[in-house]
C-alpha cells in the first residue's frame, strides 16, 4: 500500500521546523549564558501520533510512524528541589550575614586593640590611686586633681560607648525599617517584593493563556523568590486555579476542569491550563503551632488582592502613650512587624474565611520567648533577634543582642560608681558622710545629695558622670581611717579585686556593697571579659557565615549545572541540531526525487 504522496513531505518539514527551533532556542541561549537569572530553555517535543488520540483506534503500520514531529512548547530546564534547597540555605546565609554586621558594629565599640579605651582609663586611675598612696600625696590637690580628671575622662568614654550602642540599635532599626531615610529597609524591600511577584503572577498567567511562554518573566519572578527567601521563611507552591483544579466546592471531582469532553461526557483531550504560584511564610505561633500566612495567592482578585504586606509599628509604652518614630534605643521593645496576607477569594468575593491566618504580629513579649522562625530564618530575624534578644534572660540566651553588651557596659558603670562611692563615704571610721560622693548620676533631677545604696541602681553607663561638688570642692578623697591614706588604699585595692557577688573583701576588710559582681573581674578586665565574648560571638559566626554561603554556593552549582546555559553543551547541541536539519534537508530532497521518478518512470515500463 503506497503512503499519501506529500506525507514524506510534511514529515521533513516538520523535522526541518523543529531543529530550526532548537538552533534558535540554543542561539538564545548562548547569548544569555552570562545574564543574571536566566535559566536555559529547551524545546519540548513529541511525535505527531501521540498528540492525536484518535490514532490509538486505527490499525495498519501507517500509523505507527511517518507523521513527524510536533513542537510542544519552549520551557525552562529546572529543578524544583534544588530551588527549594537554595532558598532554604539562602535564608540561613541571610541570617548569619544579618548578626554579622550587627556584631561588626559593636566590634568598633568594644574592640580597644588599636585605641586608648576604657580599659587604659582604669588604669590610669589605678595609677594615679598608686601615687597617692604616699601620706605626703594624700592631701596634694594636684594628685586628686590628677585622680579626678581620670575619673572624669573614664565616665566620658563610657557616656560615649552608650552613645555609640544607641547609634548602633539605631542603624539596626533602620536596616529593618527605611521610613525616614534615604534607602529602603528590608519591610520596605519585602513589600516591593510581594507587589512584583503578585504583579508578575498575573503578567505569566495571561502571557501562557495566550500560548506565550513568558520564560523572561519567569525568570525575573524565580530572582524576587530567592531575594525574599533571605529575608524571611517561605514555601513555594504550584497550583490550578479553582476553576481548573479538577474538583468542585464540595471537593467532588469535575472532569470538564481539566479535560475536554465528547458528546457522551468522556474525555478525549487534556486542557492544557497554567499554574499559578502561591508563597507562604513558615512560623510557628505561640501556642506552639506551626502556621503559614499566604504572602502571595496566584491571580485572585484584582489589583493588590493577590499579595500582603508587611507593616512596621510601635505600641504604647510604659506609661501607656503611643510611641512614634524617630526611633531610638529606649523604643526596641514597643516595635511591632505585622504580616498581613494577601485575599481569598470564592465566587468572585474575598472571603478570609478559607485563610488560615489574615495576619500575624511579632513583639518583643512573644519573640524573646522563642523566634516564631526556624532557626537561622533570614537577615529580618537576624535584626529582630539582635534589638530583642539580651542572652542573659530565660529563653532569649541564644543571642546575645545590643541590650547584653548595654547591661555590660551599664553593671560596669554602676559597679564602679557604688564601689568607688561606698569606699569615699565609709573609710573606715565609725560614722560616714553620705555627701563625700564621687560618682553620681549627672542627669538626675534633681542631682542626688546624699548617697544611698539606692542610688546606685540609678547609674548606667549613659548618665554616669562626676560629682559636681567634687570639681567646686565641696567633696573630697575621704581621709577618714586609721590612716591619713587609708581610703586611698582601699581604693587602689578595689580597682584590683575582682568582684563576684557580697560580701567583698577589700585590705582584708568585708565590705558589703549594693552592686559588686563583675563575673569575677577586676573593672579594666570586665572589659576584656566583654570584649572576648564579643570577638568569640563574631568567630563562631563568621565560621557559619563561611559555612553557609560554601553550602550556598554548592547548590548554586548544581542549579547551574542544570539551568545554567554551558558553552560547550550548547555548541555540542548546535551541531548535533545542525546535523538533523541537514539530515531531514535531504530527506526532502529523497523524497522530491522518489516523487519525480513516481510521476515521470511509473508505467513507462514495457511500452
Amino acid at each position: 500500500m503506497l503512503r499519501a504522496t506529500f506525507a514524506g513531505f510534511s514529515t521533513a518539514y516538520s523535522a526541518l521546523q523543529a531543529n530550526q527551533k532548537r538552533l534558535d532556542i540554543t542561539g538564545q541561549n548562548l547569548a544569555n549564558m552570562n545574564t543574571p537569572g536566566y535559566t536555559r530553555q529547551t524545546l519540548k517535543t513529541s511525535s505527531l501520533n501521540y498528540t492525536h488520540p484518535v490514532s490509538h483506534y486505527m490499525n495498519g503500520a501507517e500509523t505507527v510512524v511517518g507523521f513527524g514531529v510536533h513542537m510542544d512548547t519552549v520551557a525552562q530546564i529546572r529543578d524544583p528541589f534544588l530551588d527549594s534547597q537554595y532558598r532554604d540555605q539562602i535564608r540561613k546565609s541571610g541570617y548569619t550575614d544579618g548578626i554579622q554586621t550587627a556584631l561588626d558594629r559593636l566590634a568598633d565599640i568594644f574592640d580597644e586593640t588599636q585605641i586608648n579605651g576604657i580599659r587604659d582609663a582604669f588604669d590610669n586611675i589605678q595609677t594615679s590611686l598608686l601615687n597617692m598612696q604616699d601620706p605626703s600625696k594624700v592631701n596634694d590637690p594636684i594628685c586628686e586633681s590628677e585622680l579626678r580628671a581620670r575619673m572624669q575622662a573614664l565616665t566620658n568614654l563610657l557616656n560615649d560607648a552608650s552613645r555609640q550602642l544607641d547609634k548602633a540599635e539605631e542603624a539596626e532599626f533602620s536596616r529593618l525599617d527605611g521610613t525616614g531615610t534615604s534607602e529602603n529597609g528590608m519591610v520596605q524591600e519585602v513589600n516591593d517584593i510581594l507587589q512584583q511577584i503578585g504583579n508578575l503572577n498575573r503578567l505569566i498567567k495571561n502571557d501562557q493563556i495566550f500560548g506565550q511562554p513568558a520564560l523572561e518573566l519567569m525568570d525575573q519572578r524565580n530572582q524576587l523568590l530567592d531575594e525574599l527567601a533571605s529575608y524571611i521563611p517561605i514555601e513555594v507552591t504550584y497550583y490550578k486555579d479553582a476553576e481548573h483544579d479538577g474538583l468542585d466546592a464540595a471537593g467532588n471531582t469535575v472532569l470538564s476542569e481539566n479535560y475536554h469532553l465528547d458528546a457522551n461526557g468522556d474525555p478525549f483531550a487534556k486542557k492544557d491550563w497554567p499554574d499559578d504560584l502561591r508563597v507562604e511564610m513558615v512560623y510557628t505561633n505561640d501556642k506552639g503551632e506551626i502556621k503559614r500566612l499566604t504572602l502571595v495567592e496566584g491571580t485572585v482578585g484584582t489589583g493588590s488582592d493577590n499579595y500582603g504586606q508587611l507593616e512596621i509599628s510601635f505600641s504604647a509604652d510604659a506609661n501607656g502613650n503611643p510611641v512614634e518614630r524617630p526611633f531610638d534605643a529606649s523604643k526596641a521593645g514597643n516595635i511591632e512587624l505585622t504580616f498581613n496576607s494577601s485575599s481569598y477569594f470564592e465566587n468572585g468575593k474575598v472571603n478570609d474565611a478559607l485563610n488560615p491566618s489574615t495576619s500575624e504580629t511579632f513583639t518583643k513579649a512573644t519573640w524573646g520567648t522563642k523566634s516564631p522562625y526556624p532557626d537561622d530564618s533570614g537577615s529580618i530575624q537576624s535584626s529582630l533577634d539582635m534589638l530583642w534578644k539580651d542572652g542573659k534572660t530565660a529563653n532569649m540566651t541564644d543571642v546575645k543582642g545590643y541590650e547584653f553588651y548595654r547591661d555590660q557596659l551599664d553593671t560596669l558603670a554602676r559597679t564602679f560608681a557604688d564601689v568607688v562611692n561606698t569606699i569615699n563615704i565609709n573609710g573606715t571610721g565609725a560614722t560616714q558622710d553620705n555627701t563625700q560622693f564621687l560618682i553620681t548620676d549627672r542627669t538626675g533631677n534633681p542631682p542626688i545629695a546624699n548617697w544611698t545604696p539606692a542610688d546606685a541602681g540609678k547609674i548606667t553607663a549613659a548618665n554616669i558622670g562626676i560629682n559636681a561638688n567634687w570639681s567646686s570642692g565641696t567633696v573630697h578623697v575621704s581621709k577618714a581611717g586609721e590612716s591619713s591614706n587609708e581610703t586611698v588604699l582601699d581604693l587602689y585595692q578595689a580597682m584590683t579585686t575582682a568582684f563576684k557577688g557580697n560580701p567583698a573583701t577589700i585590705n582584708g576588710k568585708p565590705m558589703n556593697f549594693t552592686y559588686a559582681d563583675l563575673e569575677g573581674n577586676t573593672f579594666a578586665d570586665y572589659m576584656n571579659h566583654t570584649s572576648t565574648i564579643l570577638a568569640n560571638d563574631s568567630f563562631s559566626n563568621q565560621q557559619a557565615l563561611k559555612t553557609n554561603i560554601t553550602v550556598l554556593n554548592g547548590i548554586q552549582n548544581s542549579r547551574d549545572s542544570i539551568s545554567g546555559v554551558s558553552l560547550d553543551e550548547e555548541a555540542a547541541n548546535m551541531m548535533v541540531y545542525m546535523s538533523a536539519y541537514n539530515a531531514a534537508s535531504r530527506l526532502m530532497t529523497t523524497l522530491d526525487e522518489a516523487l519525480e521518478r513516481l510521476i515521470t518512470s511509473t508505467g513507462m515500463v514495457g511500452r
